[in-house]
């Protein structure tokens, strides 16, 4: 059975936590010509808005690609809480 990306994704819950699991140093963002986050994040939590880096964790699958994608070092990465974060329902 093929199921594409998307419905895979329709398949992941995710508690989220009122902690951010996620910090981005927006101040660095503004120096980065690059913006690579907006490419590696499979979740696509990373957009440009008016110009700036906004960041969403409420949707975070947890790879921690955000972390090395950055090559400034803007993202501080960890893992939710426990209790918190995402569920694979399926595979």
């Amino acid at each position: 059975m093929n199921i594409r990306i998307e419905e895979r994704l329709g398949l992941v819950s995710i508690e989220v936590d009122k902690e951010r699991h996620i910090k981005v140093e927006t101040s660095i963002c503004g120096e980065c010509d690059e913006k690579s986050c907006l490419h590696f994040c499979p979740a696509h939590r990373f957009t440009l808005e008016e110009g700036k880096i906004k960041h969403d964790y409420e949707g975070c699958l947890e790879c921690g690609t955000c972390k090395f994608s950055c090559h400034r070092g803007a993202v501080d990465f960890s893992y939710p809480r426990g209790g918190y974060g995402v569920y694979y329902k399926y595979g």
